[in-house]
């Protein structure tokens, strides 16, 4: 089970995502506020849990409350504004639910809650590379292909690797140390909080990345623009006039 919490100045908005968390068995409701110094307060209850945080709300923004959250504790963002994202991926948040809010969006931003706990090895098969992650589940390990990453993302101490055609998997190591056994696989770091996939990466559009099979828009760090876009250029066509 997940623990949920919520924190919306709009009762309408918290009483739209307590129906959505009553649809969903693994999500577990502990509180739902419309006020966010209440809400910030009950945190501490929240032991790998999930905060449903509203943007815009008086006295304590949801970006304001952002900074006070334990990097521990993941959040989704709901906001009616998309220029929000960007921030809360500052802030290595879960995702942002754009208002109003659909039951099937709901339930994709919180399938990427799901969480084994463990630490990475990685080995070879063949021309198969992978790793492994350990689960809850004593003496239980995942297997995870790495030529089907899309990418991952860090959320404090853990990370969530993305797949294609696979759930997302969630284990307690940074982003750092992921990323010293996949630099030689295909793989960049473009912002503190994301590695992609360069078999994966379809689009750059200005200061953000795609990638195949998954709608988000991925920013790049300013920290790593230089070391991308050289990666980029190198493989750059273009027409040069005579």
């Amino acid at each position: 089970m997940i623990d949920c919490i919520i924190i919306d100045d709009e009762q309408h908005a918290v009483d739209v995502l307590e129906h959505y968390v009553e649809q969903v068995p693994y999500l577990n409701l502990i509180a739902a506020t419309t006020d966010p110094v209440t809400g910030l307060a009950r945190l501490d209850d929240l032991v790998h849990g999930v905060v449903f945080l509203d943007v815009q709300m008086p006295n304590l923004t949801g970006v304001e409350l952002l900074k006070l959250i334990k990097r521990d504790t993941r959040v989704i963002m709901t906001t009616a504004y998309k220029e929000y994202a960007l921030d809360g991926f500052e802030h290595a948040v879960v995702d942002y639910l754009l208002k109003p809010i659909g039951f099937p969006r709901f339930l994709k931003a919180v399938s990427r809650l799901t969480t084994t706990v463990g630490t990475l090895q990685t080995g070879t098969n063949g021309n198969d590379a992978f790793l492994f992650v350990k689960s809850e589940q004593k003496g239980k390990l995942l297997k995870v292909d790495i030529q089907r990453i899309t990418f991952i993302e860090g959320l404090g101490n853990y990370v969530i690797i993305h797949s294609d055609g696979q759930p997302p998997i969630s284990t307690f190591l940074t982003l750092k140390y992921v990323y010293e056994h996949l630099a030689d696989k295909g793989f960049i770091r473009v912002h503190k909080s994301f590695i992609v996939s360069l078999t994966y990466l379809t689009a750059v559009e200005g200061n953000v990345v795609r990638v195949r099979n998954d709608d988000r828009s991925i920013p790049i760090g300013n920290a790593y623009k230089q070391e991308f876009f050289k990666l980029v250029n190198s493989k750059l066509l273009s027409f040069q006039a005579k």
